[in-house]
């Protein structure tokens, strides 16, 4: 029987299969071609944006998190499942007619908004509502809302963020006593990355 918390080697992400450590296009080991994500692959995620997790089809085969057995049966999700499912949507709009890997590790969202916010492209203190309205979701709909705003913008500028940690953050917003930890971890690096500014 799987767990909610079960890790096996199956499940790299679908960012993964794509992005390499060095932040580029993994290369096709026939081809030695970058390995750049479908199109298609790429409109069946944006497929999924306000839906919920098993809602569109052409989503399933991109999948990885291993079923929850005991769930299974009562016909519902894991929370990991509903997390994966709504940042696959995300990745899908973030990557949309990007030349580059728009998931990088180690840029977690804070920083990645951060960085935003220091482009020069959108006003600062429109950009601080936002981001202050994305930390005050009381709901897991009402967050992936504000998320899908943002990361229509990060895509404007070109800069991307760790979709691992977007997952992580995503899944734990299904808890409300885990939500003051993530709230934390936004602040931390939207506000104390004053001095640097993130990998692009």
């Amino acid at each position: 029987m799987t767990t909610e918390h079960t890790t096996t080697a199956k499940q790299r992400r679908y960012w993964d299969e794509h992005t390499a450590p060095d932040h580029t296009w993994r290369l096709d080991p026939r081809t030695k071609q970058p390995r750049r994500p479908p199109g298609e692959d790429l409109a069946a995620m944006r497929s999924g944006l306000g839906r919920p997790v098993m809602d569109s089809p052409k989503m399933w085969p991109l999948y990885s998190c291993e079923v929850n057995d005991t769930l299974a049966l009562r016909d519902e999700v894991s929370d990991e499942q509903k997390a994966e499912h709504a940042a696959l949507a995300l990745y899908g709009l973030h990557q949309q007619s990007q030349s580059r890997p728009m998931h990088r590790r180690g840029v977690k969202l804070g920083e990645a908004l951060r960085a935003l916010r220091r482009s020069g492209k959108f006003s600062e203190e429109a950009l601080d509502t936002r981001v202050a309205q994305l930390a005050g979701a009381t709901s897991v709909s009402a967050l992936l809302v504000h998320l899908r705003g943002l990361v229509t913008q990060l895509r404007t500028v070109g800069q991307p963020l760790d979709y691992d940690h977007l997952m992580a953050d995503i899944q734990a917003w299904h808890r409300t006593d885990r939500r003051p930890q993530v709230r934390l971890k936004w602040a931390v690096g939207y506000q104390a990355w004053k001095d640097r500014a993130p990998a692009d």
